[in-house]
């Protein structure tokens, strides 16, 4: 018979864990034809929350690790059930809606089942108006975006998934950014998505784990973690070759299309692009680099590339060479200006070049060194 598990993380939560525990519909659940296990996680409470757990008839395990990812973790790897349901231990969702997450995982009809509070209705308190219509929106949007999940509420804690499923998911996040993961991984491996609108209640005790700007942030973070190239790599890229190419078609002389005349400003502004596009494709390369040597996400192909045949010394070769190339080009302009006696140069456009070739060099260098040692402990397979 299929064994349906609901685990509550819990920090403090006592006066209300045993009140949230009793909330689980068991019998309606068992009507589906299956077993119900009901298990808390206590991540290191400094009250009752434990007791008061066991009392209300759960299994509590322990995780000392603080962190919302290290407490699901734990929970989900104890879990004896072949569903797993995620909730709140503070009273927030509604347990009982469980049914409706555990049917379609029984029917078939998704691997991964997760609720909507913005679809569904929010009570007056429950969440605040900077949640509801600001952070919480765009967080989801930035992840539908990189990753084409197509859910409306991606930090929604009410959610229940297969076992199977589980294990296809490369679970690592020890904190808030956990919920983030878990919604990427789904969408990447390609499992079966289904939203659940639901009501979304006030606390019923206990403080707020959520800190609003600093959790945000982490989210966001975790997702450029999670898809560098789409973010940093590819358009640094882009820039950064329309960059040389309007400094060193500019450098030939100016240049015209139709009445219009392009020459130095453009060429500055050439420049320009060069030094951001730099910035931001060196930024994506460090970021997957980062993220696929500490195993948060497997390596993509220009990662894997980089990883695979980085060398610390050809790229400083390659870098210094630049960078004495441009050394030359301006040590020409220094001449010219001593030729002239010290008059008035007009070696605008070389002394452009010359620096952004110089630029170029001096980023490959210490971005070579950036990067080897990121790659210190980089694995020969790769």
């Amino acid at each position: 018979m299929t064994t349906v598990t609901v685990v509550f993380p819990a920090l403090n939560e006592e006066g209300v864990v045993g009140r949230t525990i009793s909330q689980v519909p068991i019998k309606k659940i068992e009507e589906l034809g299956v077993k119900v296990e009901i298990l808390v996680v206590d991540n290191a409470s400094d009250d009752n929350t434990s007791g008061e757990a066991k009392k209300a008839g759960a299994r509590v395990v322990l995780e000392e690790k603080r962190g919302y990812g290290n407490a699901y973790q734990r929970g989900f790897n104890e879990a004896v059930g072949d569903i797993i349901v995620m909730l709140d231990a503070d009273g927030t969702y509604p347990a009982e809606e469980i049914p409706q997450f555990i049917k379609p995982l029984l029917e078939d009809k998704a691997d991964f089942v997760i609720g909507s509070r913005l679809k569904g209705n929010i009570q007056p308190g429950a969440m605040p108006a900077l949640h509801r219509y600001i952070g919480n929106p765009f967080l989801t949007g930035v992840l539908n975006l990189l990753f084409k999940a197509g859910i409306s509420d991606s930090h929604c804690g009410m959610r229940a998934f297969t076992k199977e499923a589980f294990h296809k998911m490369n679970l690592k996040a020890p904190g808030m950014e956990f919920a983030s993961e878990m919604v990427i991984e789904a969408a990447r491996k390609k499992l079966k998505i289904v939203e659940v609108p639901i009501e979304y209640r006030a606390r019923g005790g206990g403080k707020p784990k959520l800190s609003s700007f600093e959790d945000g942030w982490r989210h966001l973070r975790f997702m450029m973690l999670y898809s560098p190239a789409k973010l940093f790599t590819i358009p640094g890229m882009l820039l950064t070759f329309l960059g040389l190419l309007i400094v060193f078609l500019l450098s030939q002389g100016p240049f015209s299309f139709g009445s219009l005349v392009f020459y130095i400003h453009p060429m500055i502004f050439g420049n320009f692009l060069v030094l951001v596009g730099l910035q931001i494709l060196f930024l994506g390369v460090f970021s997957g680099v980062y993220s696929a040597a500490k195993g948060i996400t497997d390596p993509d192909r220009v990662t894997r590339l980089v990883m695979k045949y980085s060398s610390l010394e050809r790229e400083l070769i390659l870098g210094f060479g630049l960078f004495v190339l441009g050394l030359l080009a301006a040590s020409n302009i220094v001449y010219v200006w001593i030729e002239s006696g010290f008059d008035n140069l007009f070696e605008l456009r070389n002394a452009i070049a010359a620096s952004t070739v110089m630029f170029v060099g001096i980023q490959l260098m210490f971005s070579a060194i950036f990067l080897s040692l990121l790659l210190l402990d980089k694995s020969e397979d790769l």
